[in-house]
């Protein structure tokens, strides 16, 4: 079950950012345009939300199950020296759920705005926060430290 998860949690990585981006796009064109906010707009800001929900669940369950994040619970003293055990038992998750917890508060605050210019200012300030710390944890094919393959076979 763990290397379905895996390859689920890598093509999920694909399906968040390209609603992200999708969102961040039609929130600023929105601001800038000064459109009011359409039924497009709240689908995108639903399913980016709706996705991201997803990414934390897969994420979570791979957290509690990957024989990485055993190793690194069991013996801190030692992953914490080791870059890719700190990076997804401490830095990864911890990047990961903040960018999610952003995406959430950000999605709240924009239903709770009146006006399709206030809409589109806090969706995008917030979900271009969020995108930046997810493209700043995710285990890219060219980081130095902690590479992973940009998809991953199921």
């Amino acid at each position: 079950m763990y290397p379905i998860i895996l390859a689920t949690h890598s093509l999920t990585r694909w399906l968040i950012l390209i609603s992200l981006l999708y969102a961040i796009y039609r929130s600023y064109k929105g601001w800038i345009s000064k459109k009011s906010f359409s039924k497009i707009d709240d689908f995108s800001l639903n399913l980016t939300v709706i996705i991201a929900y997803i990414q934390l669940v897969e994420g979570l369950w791979l957290y509690f199950t990957s024989p990485i994040i055993h190793y690194f619970l069991h013996y801190f003293k030692e992953a914490v020296t080791q870059n890719e055990i700190r990076f997804f038992g401490m830095e990864h998750s911890l990047v990961m759920i903040t960018g999610i917890v952003i995406i959430v508060i950000g999605a709240a605050k924009t239903k709770g705005k009146k006006t399709g210019i206030e809409k589109f200012k806090t969706m995008a300030v917030w979900f271009t926060i969020a995108l930046l710390l997810i493209l700043s944890s995710v285990p890219w094919a060219f980081s130095p430290y902690v590479s992973r393959p940009y998809f991953r076979a199921f």
